[in-house]
């Protein structure tokens, strides 16, 4: 045998032998939320994404977001704004994790981690408080 099959054979064994290290431990996303489960909805103009804010478990605490890109929009009679979107997100953040859907078509496996460790900042879009209250 060559000094290459046995270096070869060394390699194979101590891969087979290792414990495997799965590099994406984590839960799979879940699919979006109901509606009746949203908080909160914002329009990020720099963007131009339509963000949702969910509460998965009910007790109010924001724990899944998803980030719409926003095709047009316009005001309604009474002055609301409405915006056209897409179908599905383009973002996802669950789980201190952010995740892209570049294929915006739902959950499906195909999201990719965008970023890890990272917490939804909410103050970026209702920065401020009046009497205590937020605004």
């Amino acid at each position: 045998m060559t000094n290459l099959r046995i270096a070869a054979s060394v390699i194979l064994l101590f891969s087979l032998l290792l414990p495997v290290g799965h590099g994406w431990s984590m839960e799979p996303l879940p699919v979006e939320p109901d509606l009746n489960s949203r908080l909160d909805e914002l329009y990020d103009h720099e963007s131009r994404m339509f963000i949702m804010l969910f509460s998965l478990h009910g007790d109010g605490k924001v724990d899944y977001v998803t980030g719409r890109l926003v095709q047009d929009y316009t005001r309604s009679n009474y002055g609301n704004p409405v915006y056209y979107t897409e179908q599905y997100p383009l973002f996802y953040w669950w789980n201190h994790t952010m995740f892209n859907d570049p294929d915006q078509d739902g959950v499906n496996g195909n999201e990719q981690v965008y970023q890890e460790g990272v917490e939804f900042d909410i103050a970026r879009y209702k920065p401020c408080l009046f009497n205590g209250q937020p605004c």
